[in-house]
C-alpha cells in the first residue's frame, strides 16, 4: 500500500520542483505518471525536455504509440498513462482516488500555496484520502523541505 505525500509550493514554482521530484522517483526504480489540466500538462511538457540539468527529462504524452514504454508520461484530463506507472503526480487540481494511493507506491500531489483555491482543494483531498485510511504525509517549503503532517498508515 502506498501513500500520498502533499507538496505545498511557496518558494519554487511546480517547473522548478516536479523535475527533481521526478528524478527521484526513477531513481527508485518508479515509472511516473503526471497527471493534470491539459495547459499545465502541455506547460510541463516543454519544460521537462529543456530544464533539467541534463537538458531534458526522458517523457512522453499519453496516447503516443509508445505509452507503455514511457518512464514518465503526462496525462491530461480522461487520459490513460499506459505505462504501468507507479508512481503519481496530482498537479494543478487534478485529482486522485483513494484506490490509486493503495495500489501505486507513492502519489504526489503538488499545489500552489499562493493560490488559495489550490491550497482548499489540497485540504479536500487530504481528508478525502486520510479519511478512506490513506497514509499521507505533507511537506511545506521552508528554506527545504519541512514535514508539517502525517497521517494513517
Amino acid at each position: 500500500m502506498g501513500a500520498a505525500y502533499f507538496y505545498h509550493l511557496t518558494e519554487s514554482p511546480l517547473e522548478a520542483v516536479l523535475p527533481g521530484l521526478i528524478e527521484r522517483a526513477r531513481g527508485a526504480g518508479w515509472r511516473v505518471e503526471v497527471r493534470g489540466p491539459e495547459d499545465v500538462v502541455a506547460r510541463l511538457d516543454e519544460v521537462l525536455w529543456t530544464r533539467p540539468p541534463d537538458g531534458f527529462l526522458p517523457h512522453g504524452r499519453a496516447g503516443g504509440p509508445h505509452d507503455a514504454l514511457q518512464p514518465v508520461i503526462l496525462c491530461g484530463p480522461g487520459q490513460a498513462a499506459g505505462n504501468a506507472a507507479s508512481c503519481v503526480m496530482a498537479v494543478g487540481g487534478a485529482g486522485v482516488a483513494a484506490e490509486e494511493v493503495a495500489a501505486a507506491d507513492r502519489v504526489c500531489v503538488l499545489f500552489d500555496g499562493h493560490d488559495g483555491a489550490a491550497v482548499a482543494a489540497a485540504r479536500v483531498q487530504w481528508k478525502a484520502l486520510t479519511g478512506a485510511g490513506c497514509a499521507a504525509q505533507y511537506w511545506a517549503q521552508e528554506g527545504g523541505w519541512k514535514k508539517k503532517a502525517e497521517a494513517g498508515g
